[in-house]
């Protein structure tokens, strides 16, 4: 077979869409080429990919390789396209058995040596996957954050071998059973603010009836020691407001497991300007 399909996720603000990595072989003079609206990360992935391939003893195919990113219009960025690239090549070169791949979706970034290395926006993925009832192999290191969605099936592989041993039935990859090691959130304590009545009353009030609070006074006034007890004093994080906040913070690359189910505080300069705050240039949208 000549031709390979498989699944993966692309990055798009809050949302996760569904891409297909179609891989194909034909003869011709040797070369690889990625369509597909690929960001320059992605098209490196041609050199990992191949290193990848030949340092865990496969054959790299001296074929016409052209690998579509589907949909052609949804920009496609970073490195976790590595993974499920070079199954592609292997399953459409009959190096590996391309049975069960409809169940599976597929996202990694190589080293050079076949090891897979943690993603960004793992988290995100896999709450866009567990509504597909497709298993999510990914890279071991970032199965703990994965794991934080509980209806994701994760399955979890530190290198390339790994992989292709499991889809050729030799060695199939354990599902990620680990529990999630979460504390609970610790934040800063408003009994330790001294006097500041009515602005600690302002905040109870707010905080009980789910308002929004606006601080107006000179520099020094204690605005943000308030604010940023603010988020000690709500309702603990539903399950769904978790997954949302901790999703965000895994597509910027930000997420640590100390800081799931805490509300999260941020206190930007009064300087900040408005494309600081929320980022711009042509990739914000």
């Amino acid at each position: 077979m000549s031709l390979a399909v498989l699944k993966s996720r692309a990055l798009a603000g809050m949302e996760a869409p569904e891409v297909t990595v179609e891989v194909h072989l034909a003869g011709g003079l040797p070369s690889f080429t990625l369509v597909g609206l690929p960001d320059t990360e992605v098209k490196e992935a041609r050199d990992r990919v191949r290193a990848a391939i030949q340092n865990c003893r496969f054959e790299f195919p001296q074929r016409r390789i052209t690998v579509n990113l589907a949909p052609a219009d949804l920009p496609k960025e970073s490195g976790r396209f590595d993974l499920p690239i070079a199954l592609g090549i292997l399953i459409a070169s009959g190096q590996v058995a391309g049975k069960g791949l409809d169940g599976l979706e597929f996202a990694g970034e190589l080293a050079l040596g076949g090891e897979l290395r943690s993603i960004r926006g793992a988290l995100a993925m896999c709450l866009s996957a567990a509504n597909s009832r497709r298993a999510f192999v990914l890279p071991a290191e970032s199965a703990a954050e994965a794991a934080l969605v509980k209806t994701a099936a994760i399955l979890p592989a530190r290198t390339l071998l790994e992989v292709c041993a499991h889809l050729n039935g030799r060695q199939h990859l354990d599902p990620y059973r680990g529990a999630a090691l979460v504390a609970a959130p610790q934040y800063p304590d408003l009994a330790e603010v001294k006097g500041q009545a009515q602005a600690k009353r302002a905040l109870e009030v707010a905080a009980s009836g789910g308002h929004s609070v606006l601080f107006s006074g000179p520099p020094g006034a204690g605005k943000s020691m308030l604010a940023s007890r603010f988020p000690g004093i709500l309702p603990p994080m539903t399950e769904t407001e978790a997954l949302e906040s901790a999703a965000l913070q895994s597509l910027a690359g930000c997420f640590r497991m100390e800081d799931w189910s805490r509300r999260p505080y941020r206190a930007p300069h009064h300087s900040a300007s408005g494309a600081a705050l929320v980022g711009g240039g042509c990739d914000f949208w």
